[in-house]
C-alpha cells in the first residue's frame, strides 16, 4: 500500500509568512504532508473584540481606527481573502510541500470540520494575538479543539510563540 501523505488544514487570518511556513513544514521534518490552506473572508468584522485587542497591544491608531471604521465590503473581503490564499499556496509549494487553498465563510468551524471528516488528520491555526478570544477561549483554535477532536496548534503570526 503506497505511503499517504499526512494531511494538515491550516487555517490563518492572513497570509502565511515566510517565518510561519517554516514553522509549520517544520512540524513534521521530512514526512510526506498536503497542506490545505483556509482563509476566512473577514465580512463580519468584531469592532469591539478588535478595538479592544488593539488597546491590549496599545496599539492607539489602529484602536482608533476600528473604532470609525465601517464593516468590509464583501466582495473586497473576499478578494483579498483569495490574495492571502494564493500568496500563503505559493509560500508553501516553495518548500516542496504539496499545497491547495481557498476562501471560506466568516465562520470556518464548518470548513475545518468538512476537512476532518475527509481525512485531515491536524489543524494549525495562524493568527494574530486577540486578547479577548484568547482569553475567553473563542478564537478559532479553541473552538476547532472542542469541536473536532484532532491536534489543534495555534501559531501566532509572524512569531514562534504559541497561542
Amino acid at each position: 500500500m503506497p505511503d499517504v501523505p499526512w494531511s494538515i488544514v491550516v487555517l490563518t487570518e492572513d497570509a502565511l509568512t515566510s517565518a510561519d511556513v517554516a514553522h509549520i513544514t517544520s512540524l513534521h521534518g521530512d514526512d510526506e504532508v498536503a497542506y490545505r490552506v483556509l482563509v476566512p473572508a473577514d465580512t463580519e468584522h468584531n469592532v469591539v473584540a478588535s478595538f479592544l485587542d488593539h488597546l491590549g497591544m496599545l496599539e492607539l491608531r489602529e484602536a482608533w481606527d476600528d473604532l470609525t471604521g465601517r464593516e468590509p465590503d464583501p466582495q473586497q473581503a473576499t478578494s483579498t481573502a483569495s490574495e492571502q490564499v494564493v500568496e500563503s499556496v505559493e509560500l508553501l509549494r516553495a518548500t516542496g510541500a504539496t499545497a491547495q487553498g481557498e476562501v471560506t465563510e466568516d465562520d470556518p468551524l464548518p470548513t475545518l470540520r468538512a476537512a476532518v471528516e475527509a481525512g485531515a488528520q491536524e489543524v494549525v491555526v495562524v493568527t494574530y494575538p486577540h486578547a479577548v478570544a484568547d482569553t475567553f477561549h473563542t478564537d478559532w483554535a479553541s473552538k476547532a479543539r472542542d469541536e473536532l477532536h484532532v491536534p489543534v496548534l495555534h501559531l501566532y503570526a509572524g512569531t514562534s510563540e504559541l497561542g
